[in-house]
C-alpha cells in the first residue's frame, strides 16, 4: 500500500526557538523540501555571518521593519512586503537596517536540517560559544562562510 502524503502544520507556539543577543529565531520547519524560520532583529542588528549555500536557494520575505542585504557586491535595503531570493553560490549577509528593527520570514529550499546550526549561532551571539565551532560544520548545514568585513559598506 502506498503511503498518503501528509502536510506539515505548525501551530502557534509549537516551533522551536532560540534567543539571540539582539533578536529571536523561530524554526518552523527543518529539512525536507524546505527549511522555514522567522527571525526578528533589534535595530541595526546583524543576522547570520556572511555566507553562501552550495545547495539551497534562500528566500526572505520582510514581515515588518527594514532589512539590509549584501548580495555579492551589492547593498540593498528591503522594507515590509519585500522579497529577496538568493540562488546557490551567491555570497550574502543580512541584518536589520540601521535604526530599524526587522521581522523576516526565511525559506531555504531544498531544506537541510539546520536547527543545530541556529542553536550554535544563537550561543555565539550570546557569548556562550566561539564562532570557530561552526567551521567544521559548513558542509553539514550547507552554510559556507565568507570573509566580508564591514559588510554594511561596499567600497
Amino acid at each position: 500500500m502506498e503511503a498518503k502524503p501528509t502536510a506539515l502544520v505548525v501551530q502557534p507556539g509549537e516551533a522551536g526557538g532560540a534567543s539571540l543577543s539582539d533578536g529571536a529565531f523561530e524554526l518552523l520547519a527543518d529539512g525536507g523540501a524546505v527549511s522555514a524560520s522567522r527571525l526578528t532583529l533589534k535595530a541595526g542588528a546583524d543576522g547570520a555571518p556572511p555566507h553562501h549555500h552550495k545547495l539551497s536557494h534562500e528566500a526572505f520575505y520582510v514581515l515588518g521593519g527594514t532589512m539590509l542585504f549584501r548580495l555579492g557586491d551589492t547593498l540593498t535595503t528591503v522594507g515590509k512586503g519585500g522579497l529577496v531570493v538568493i540562488p546557490p553560490g551567491l555570497p550574502h549577509v543580512f541584518g536589520a537596517a540601521d535604526g530599524q528593527e526587522a521581522d523576516v520570514f526565511v525559506v531555504l529550499s531544498p531544506g537541510i536540517e539546520r536547527f543545530g546550526y541556529f542553536e550554535q549561532l544563537a550561543a555565539i551571539s550570546r557569548g556562550e560559544a566561539q564562532f570557530d565551532s561552526l567551521i567544521p560544520e559548513q558542509d553539514r548545514y550547507d552554510v559556507h562562510f565568507e570573509s566580508l568585513p564591514n559588510w554594511r559598506s561596499v567600497t
